[in-house]
């Protein structure tokens, strides 16, 4: 059985009373829970912070997300942080492959998968984001596109890779936009995405969770969560908010 997994991306917002005030107040509400697990990704720069805070014993079962990292342990990389820095810091997941990330920073699939290996080998467990526009979707390849990301990865690092790894599917055209897909429509990639995987390894498909990306809130959590692929959310704008982000988490449960 597949333990339900609830990150927060913070993405570039927060303060040093902020992220004190998200994590401390997440950590008092959750405590009780027991079926999921749950990780706060605040900003590289409050990352040895958060780590300060999540290690006090009332918020000591909240694990660690990284936003980003570079592919290079060290060098001469200025304004870059290596996987190495952040496994100091007792960082557990790294989010590699975002959207936001390809959009912005222009990263190809091969910088993503050069991330994934970077952030397994320091010991830290990727959550590779896959996912497609509005125009793909609607010309009716969002799994070619998926796929196309995801083997991007699995042709480099192995198809065993996975086992120490995590999926998110976060079709861009939900993210941001107030628009989230359907129950059915997440749950449909989701199982693409585990049918492919069990083309190359059964055991590693029935095992890896896949996370849904795309504008998940308090109102939808639920009944995104029902469905058989679909293993717990990465959730953006609503993980700012103590009381919607616990929400989350508690019908993840």
């Amino acid at each position: 059985m597949r333990q339900k997994l609830v990150v927060g991306n913070w993405k570039m917002h927060g303060s040093r009373t902020q992220v004190r005030q998200l994590i401390e107040s997440v950590a008092a509400s959750t405590a009780d829970l027991k079926k999921v697990e749950i990780a706060v990704g605040p900003t590289l720069l409050h990352i040895g912070f958060a780590a300060e805070l999540c290690t006090s014993e009332d918020a000591s079962h909240l694990k660690l997300a990284a936003q980003n990292l570079f592919t290079e342990p060290e060098g001469a990389f200025t304004g870059e942080v290596s996987a190495p820095m952040l496994a100091e810091y007792g960082v557990n997941y790294v989010i590699v492959g975002h959207s936001e990330r390809r959009e912005f920073f222009a990263e190809t699939d091969q910088v993503v998968a050069a991330k994934f290996k970077a952030t397994q080998a320091s010991g830290m467990i990727p959550i590779l984001c896959v996912g497609e526009s509005l125009s793909q979707r609607e010309a009716g390849t969002s799994a070619e596109v998926v796929l196309t990301q995801l083997n991007a990865v699995i042709q480099s690092a192995g198809i065993e890779a996975l086992q120490y790894a995590v999926l998110a599917y976060e079709p861009l055209w939900a993210i941001g936009t107030g628009k989230t897909a359907s129950k059915e429509q997440a749950q449909e990639i989701h199982h693409v995405l585990r049918e492919h995987i069990a083309k190359s390894n059964a055991t590693i498909a029935e095992d890896i969770r896949i996370l849904y990306g795309g504008s998940v809130k308090a109102a939808n959590a639920a009944e995104l969560f029902s469905q058989a692929d679909i293993d717990g959310g990465l959730v953006g704008g609503a993980s700012l908010k103590a009381e919607e982000f616990v929400s989350i988490c508690k019908s993840a449960d």
